[in-house]
């Protein structure tokens, strides 16, 4: 789960983290009393969207006077802004940050992830921070510092201090880093982060270290130890399949392809798209019903699949352990009912009461077609649908 810049900075401050002063508008009928309360002073109007590169998008401005700021918030909320992670189609900007501005002496980089091939959690720096932090890891790594903690014993002093003399900070910035680090740190542990970004970390003309700006990704998996942190998801930012999708217990992600795929397993779902691309055909999506397989969350998950109009066919690849597979046969002749599938269906089944699944497809009386391999569904799922046949 994503949280907004605003949203972040909410959560740096209970940390006792540096963040600017600012104030959340989501109407316009609002800006005169933040303006009333910010004084005359410079703020800097954010879209606030679950998206990089605003800045460059025209989604980040910076107001000099009363007049300036209102014009920039009057241009940018609402606005439909499209950066290079929002794709062409872009996003509705809905809310925005009005914050005020510092003097910026340097600009660095920050960001806690999780480093899956050694167990660890990564803390990358950079002096190299802002809006190109994208080209610096890509062309000059080097200037990119990580340091690995083990989550089992954290953060130790001595590895802020590496990062800092890495940094290049010196005297009170680099007394203040480790405090400040250990901080970031706590704020990805504690709250089951899979990503904490500060981009930029700025040194004041006064030698302060500020959070100007922050990112955190949630771990999905983890939400149900804070459900506190529930109340800043915004489904506004999210495919509203997706959504629909977790309300039922499925993991669904939509693709550009026109193949809908559904199985049972992360692992079998990733297998099933990798061959359909093997044997031609694209996947529209990527969706695990999960173990059970009930008729309940396939018939959900016919709703998804057939939601999308590029849906030109669906191939179900299940397999049968704890669910027996004349259960799960019994569950996709239900859905299809209740959802009156109208594009071709590939069905194969494997595991426990499989031939048992396979007869009582057969006897149905529906239009599907069934496959013994993977491989046999792949190439029957893709040439029907490139011969455009139901």
């Amino acid at each position: 789960m994503k949280l907004h810049e605003y949203q972040s900075k909410e959560l740096f401050k209970k940390y006792d983290l540096p963040v600017p002063k600012g104030w959340l508008l989501e109407d316009l009928s609002g800006l005169d009393e933040i303006l009333r309360k910010a004084g005359n002073t410079m703020l800097v109007v954010k879209a606030q969207v679950h998206a990089g590169g605003r800045g460059k998008g025209g989604g980040v401005k910076l107001g000099r006077s009363p007049e300036e700021i209102r014009n920039h918030a009057k241009t940018i909320l609402g606005m439909t802004l499209v950066t290079h992670q929002t794709g062409p189609q872009g996003v509705t900007v809905r809310k925005v940050l009005l914050e005020e501005g510092c003097k910026i002496k340097k600009e660095m980089y920050l960001g806690l992830t999780v480093d899956r091939g050694h167990g660890k959690i990564a803390i990358m720096a950079s002096e190299a921070g802002g809006m190109d932090i994208e080209e610096v890891a890509a062309k000059t790594p080097e200037k990119i510092h990580i340091e690995l903690v083990d989550p089992l014993i954290g953060l130790m002093p001595y590895q802020a201090r590496k990062l800092a003399f890495a940094l290049n900070l010196t005297g009170t910035l680099a007394k203040d880093w480790v405090p400040f680090l250990t901080k970031v740190y706590k704020v990805f542990a504690d709250n089951d982060c899979s990503l904490v970004e500060i981009n930029p970390l700025v040194i004041t003309a006064d030698d302060t270290l500020i959070a100007l700006d922050g990112k955190i990704d949630l771990d999905g998996n983890a939400l149900f130890r804070h459900r506190d942190l529930l109340e800043f998801r915004d489904v506004h930012e999210e495919d509203p399949r997706e959504f629909e999708a977790s309300k039922h217990g499925l993991s669904f992600i939509s693709l550009d392809g026109n193949i809908g795929c559904m199985v049972n397993g992360a692992g079998l779902a990733m297998a099933t798209m990798d061959i359909i691309k093997h044997h031609g055909g694209s996947p529209a999506n990527f969706l695990d019903v999960g173990g059970s397989a009930t008729t309940e969350a396939v018939t959900e998950a016919f709703k998804l699949l057939l939601s999308d109009s590029q849906v030109k066919g669906v191939m179900i690849n299940i397999f049968g352990g704890i669910m027996k597979c004349d259960t799960i046969a019994n569950g996709i002749i239900e859905a299809s009912k209740r959802v009156a599938v109208k594009v071709p269906l590939v069905v194969r089944l494997e595991g426990t009461n499989v031939d048992l699944g396979k007869k009582i497809l057969k006897e149905s009386g529906l239009a599907i077609t069934t496959a013994d391999t993977m491989a046999d569904a792949a190439q029957k799922i893709v040439t029907i649908v490139k011969q455009g046949r139901a």
